[in-house]
């Protein structure tokens, strides 16, 4: 958002609106992706199937979960400029505690909780499912839920922190 405080400073200006612009465009080109890799899969004889739905619910609790993100760190970043290093290091360290270029049955059963905490395992291990395991996401409920709670309590920490801080983002900026 502090590339673009002359829109903040704008009173008819909804800066709530500034991550949503910056998630969507983000999804654009991962919906590109995925699509390139369905295609891909259909090539090699593996097409779409009902379990590819799911993508769609899928996104949608990615999408809850990257708004409440935004809105928290972009709230934080303009008041601590610095917090830009820590949330580098945070997701370069989330990359690889995420199992994308591993599978999660790699890790000992007792460790996998530890594993599991982390919601983008949850979106991971989805699209496998819905992919490769051909698995529907309510058959393991107890992560369903798990996941939902995480998602709903960083969004509302999102939107409580970015209402909280907005009426100080124009003087600061």
């Amino acid at each position: 958002m502090a590339g673009n405080s002359f829109l903040v400073k704008k009173v008819s200006f909804r800066v709530g609106l500034l991550p949503v612009i910056k998630i969507l465009s983000a999804l654009l080109i991962h919906v590109f992706f995925v699509l390139i890799v369905l295609i891909i899969n259909w090539f090699y004889g593996y097409p779409p199937t009902i379990y590819s739905l799911q993508l769609f619910y899928y996104l949608f609790g990615l999408l809850l979960l990257l708004l409440g993100l935004t809105w928290f760190t972009s709230s934080i970043f303009i008041f601590f400029k610095d917090t830009s290093q820590f949330i580098s290091i945070a997701i370069s360290l989330g990359f690889w505690i995420t199992p994308v270029f591993w599978s999660l049955g790699m890790v000992p059963d007792k460790y996998k909780f530890l594993f599991e905490l982390n919601p983008m395992v949850y979106i991971v291990e989805g699209y496998r499912s819905s992919f490769i395991y051909h698995q529907w996401f309510w058959e393991s409920p107890l992560n369903m839920v798990a996941f939902w709670l995480e998602v709903i309590s960083v969004f509302f920490i999102g939107v409580f922190v970015f209402k909280r801080l907005r009426p100080q983002f124009a003087d600061v900026l």
